[in-house]
């Protein structure tokens, strides 16, 4: 168990800067969700905490011990990685041994170790069989085994869901809550998928073109975003924004309101706009609607309402709470 410290930690490739001085304590079994999209920097992050990656300024520390300089062995971490990094001539038992024979444990205690893993994760049936011969989801599993029986202060998962199925990923995203939860290991995990970070999180950092733009609780996040681009990435679907003006509001420049927060009415309310077209998608209907500027409003409605026709005319309405504003520079006012 450890906490784990980022001070004002930056990365810079020779005159291209790409961490902006990130900050966050991560409290003992806490589990940090790092989410935003390709090229944001938040693989580089995980690797500098990883020590992949060595940092050009700040600190890192571990249980309030500085790593900066320390190698990736010695900070007591363990890494699952996308592609599961499995060694395809072993067995499962080989892999999730392995480190442990690199450094040396005796026999017996590594037996223990992935017995007890195998037994936590499912895979008590699958130890003698090769990689080639599980599915994607005990292929992950196997990884995470791995990482396990190292009993490491700290775990960081990059993307590890990435390569699965849509409905293998829902499965390997609760299995993985509950494990971190049972072994209550401080944890760092990558993804660019905002539903992962929103059901993963304790909290979650949403880091922005390098810089962390939010870093809170997901439904803090999500109910009082504080850019305009946190707004726009945690929710799906996506944030609708308008110019203030063009909803009389004057102060700042673009107003956000979030499809749920939007109804349609035939009567007249703030503005007119054209359905363009519907998603019925069972539970609840996405009606898609153009303004008379051409642009496109989502509003999401229950799926039990009547599906409103193509080409109709109807009004949005909805309340001044429900209205986020943001100035010139992005951030919300």
């Amino acid at each position: 168990m450890a906490t784990l410290t980022l001070d004002n930690v930056r990365k810079s490739f020779g005159a291209t800067d790409v961490i902006h001085g990130v900050d966050i304590d991560v409290k003992d079994g806490e589990f940090i969700v790092i989410v935003g999209p390709s090229g944001c920097g938040k693989s580089t992050l995980l690797r500098m905490v990883a020590g992949l990656e060595g940092i050009t300024s700040g600190e890192i520390r571990i249980d309030e011990k500085r790593v900066n300089e320390a190698e990736p062995m010695e900070r007591n971490i363990a890494m699952v990685f996308q592609n599961y990094a499995l060694y395809p001539h072993m067995s499962v038992f080989d892999n999730m041994a392995y480190g442990l024979k690199i450094a040396k444990t005796p026999k017996d205690e590594i037996a223990a170790r992935v017995a007890s893993a195998a037994k936590l994760l499912q895979l008590e049936p699958y130890l003698q069989r090769k990689p080639r011969e599980l599915s994607g989801g005990q292929r992950q599993r196997v990884a995470m085994g791995r990482a396990i029986v190292r009993k490491p202060a700290v775990f960081l998962f990059d993307e590890p869901l990435s390569n699965l199925d849509a409905k293998l990923r829902v499965q390997m995203r609760l299995e993985i809550k509950q494990l971190q939860r049972e072994l209550g290991v401080t944890s760092l995990y990558v993804t660019h998928d905002q539903v992962e970070a929103m059901t993963l999180a304790d909290r979650m950092i949403v880091m922005n073109a390098g810089v962390a733009d939010q870093i809170g609780a997901p439904l803090e996040v999500y109910e009082n975003p504080q850019t305009e681009f946190v707004a726009g990435f945690i929710g799906s679907p996506a944030t609708n924004f308008m110019p203030a003006g063009s909803v009389g509001v004057s102060l700042g420049k673009t107003v956000g309101i979030r499809p749920e927060h939007i109804q349609l009415t035939d009567s007249p309310t703030r503005l007119q706009a054209r359905v363009a077209y519907c998603e019925a998608l069972g539970a609840e209907t996405l009606v898609h609607l153009r303004l008379p500027n051409g642009q496109l409003i989502t509003v999401r409605q229950g799926g039990h309402l009547p599906l409103p026709s193509e080409g109709t005319d109807l009004w949005l309405g909805w309340h001044d709470a429900a209205m986020m504003v943001f100035g010139e520079d992005g951030k919300r006012i």
